[in-house]
């Protein structure tokens, strides 16, 4: 008999996070590891699934076990990990490659085109509730056809990040609906199912998981890993699913109306809507908690950008483990509008709602006068400034946050959090509880086992506010602006910008 602790673990872009707590939502043992993301070229960016997934779920579990627990202890099994990925499985269940990432890998723009020249877009874009992107898996799935013929062949199965972990786990081959829901063109919006209508240009459907819930039972904690885990053989694991949606339970975002924005590597916003109305600049998924839909965008760079000015500018006599401080220090000495400075924050590319793989970087206005405060401040605006882009896009749609949570690494910097409030507008609620993705698996896996009795345990029980970042007036009116500069500098460099990113990839 297993006990009643919930586990949950999170594999992100840069770090791999676990709790263990009460069915109350009492934290009662944590766990991090920092590991590195592969960028072997331009446009592409990858994880070694075995290495990275696998190892370090059995390391984080083996950490949280050891602060005075067992397996006995641990009730049921919730996972999240980045996505959408994509990982071809052998017959035996070996990866045949490594994984590729989400939507900060590009490579597939050519197959984007190709499916668009063989079928109707806006067809397509009803049936799936979004347009073919960089965070599109059908694409990728068409580029390792195209590219790697023999591993396309070798292929049995074509699994994303948390549902290898559930396979690892378990040994049962599924996905979660909202994982799945990114596997455009193969997935039904209306019906929450896998479809075949262009699967002749990407794969057949019989290569695909089953498709689960993420508060269903995936299966039980099989020998195997029981020996690699410390868990106990027989412990039951939910669903899983992709870390933004875990992370927007983790908040409390489950209702209508609800928004998160996640400050991770990249930034993530979604916003349960019931009936949202389709639109070709932003994503249309099903919901990781049954109920309703998401409307979701994103900023390919977030927590990467500061990553990059902190590793490539620093602040010179500073420490490593300080850097992020004195950038927040310095962003908020330099007067709001960084003195002249904008920046483009496209340096991976960028994602919802301009859908440009070959966007890049851009900082305009730079004199000799300006400073690394300048940069900073200038950086974190450049971010403001694309959640703003992405919650018009939002509006646009007749989707406007009754509320908005803010979760994420990236919340340990109230700077970044100000100014994206006074560039946007809008407030943000930072919860009490910040670990993020792995306390909403957690929570996922106490529904699917039953040992949390419903969802109205999660906000205010287990999610509790902690503060709120309420934009300045006047601040918003200077930005608005230079928002209005951002979106001109964007379009009146972007052919130049192409050619530019065009030379990098050769």
């Amino acid at each position: 008999m297993t006990g009643s602790l919930l586990l949950g673990v999170d594999i992100g872009t840069s770090s791999s996070k676990g709790v263990i707590c009460t069915p109350e939502g009492d934290v009662v043992a944590t766990a991090v590891i920092a590991h590195e993301t592969s960028f072997p070229r331009p446009g592409w960016a990858e994880h070694d699934a075995d290495r990275i997934w696998w190892d370090e779920f059995v390391q984080i579990t083996r950490m949280l076990l050891s602060q005075g627990f067992t397996g006995d202890d641990i009730g049921a099994v919730g996972v999240s990990a980045i996505g959408p990925c994509l990982l071809p499985l052998d017959a035996h269940g070996k990866p045949l490659r490594t994984a590729i990432l989400y939507g900060i890998d590009s490579r597939a723009s050519d197959e984007i085109l190709e499916l668009e020249a063989l079928h109707d877009v806006d067809t397509m874009a009803r049936a799936n509730g979004m347009r073919l992107t960089s965070q599109a898996m059908g694409p990728k799935i068409r580029w390792i056809r195209n590219h790697q013929p023999d591993i396309f062949a070798r292929t049995a199965v074509m699994q994303s990040a948390n549902s290898y972990l559930v396979f690892r786990l378990t040994g049962e081959q599924t996905m979660d609906r909202h994982t799945a829901s990114y596997f455009a063109p193969l997935f039904d919006l209306d019906t929450g199912n896998w479809f075949d209508t262009y699967a002749a240009d990407v794969i057949e459907i019989e290569r695909l998981p089953r498709i689960i819930d993420a508060t269903d039972i995936a299966g039980q904690v099989t020998p195997d890993a029981a020996a690699a885990t410390g868990l106990i053989i027989g412990t039951p694991v939910s669903g899983g699913t992709v870390d933004a949606p875990a992370e927007a339970v983790s908040g409390g975002v489950m209702d209508d109306g609800d928004m998160l924005a996640m400050y991770g590597s990249t930034m993530f916003f979604l916003q349960c809507v019931e009936n949202p109305q389709p639109d070709p600049r932003m994503w249309i998924v099903a919901n990781c908690l049954p109920g309703n839909r998401l409307i979701t965008g994103s900023l390919t760079s977030g927590g990467l950008l500061t990553n990059w000015l902190r590793d490539e500018i620093g602040v010179p006599g500073v420490a490593p483990e300080d850097l992020y401080a004195a950038i927040g220090r310095l962003a908020s000495e330099t007067p709001p509008g960084a003195e002249g400075l904008i920046c483009l924050p496209y340096f991976a590319g960028e994602r919802a709602p301009i859908y440009d793989p070959l966007a890049r970087g851009v900082i305009a206005g730079l004199s000799l006068r300006h400073t690394r405060g300048h940069l900073f401040r200038a950086a974190l605006e450049g971010t403001g400034f694309g959640m703003r882009h992405n919650l018009e896009t939002m509006r646009d749609m007749g989707a406007n946050p009754r509320r908005v949570v803010a979760v994420g690494g990236g919340t340990h910097n109230p700077v970044w959090l100000q100014i994206v409030s006074d560039v946007t507008g809008v407030s943000q609620m930072v919860p009490e509880q910040t670990i993020g993705a792995s306390y909403g698996d957690a929570f996922m896996a106490g529904l699917a086992s039953g040992i949390v009795a419903d969802r109205s345990a999660l906000n205010g029980q287990w999610v509790r506010p902690a503060r709120t970042y309420e934009p300045d007036p006047d601040l918003f009116g200077l930005y608005s602006e230079r928002y209005e500069m951002f979106r001109r500098l964007y379009e009146s460099t972007r052919d130049d910008v192409h050619k530019l990113a065009a030379s990098q990839t050769g």
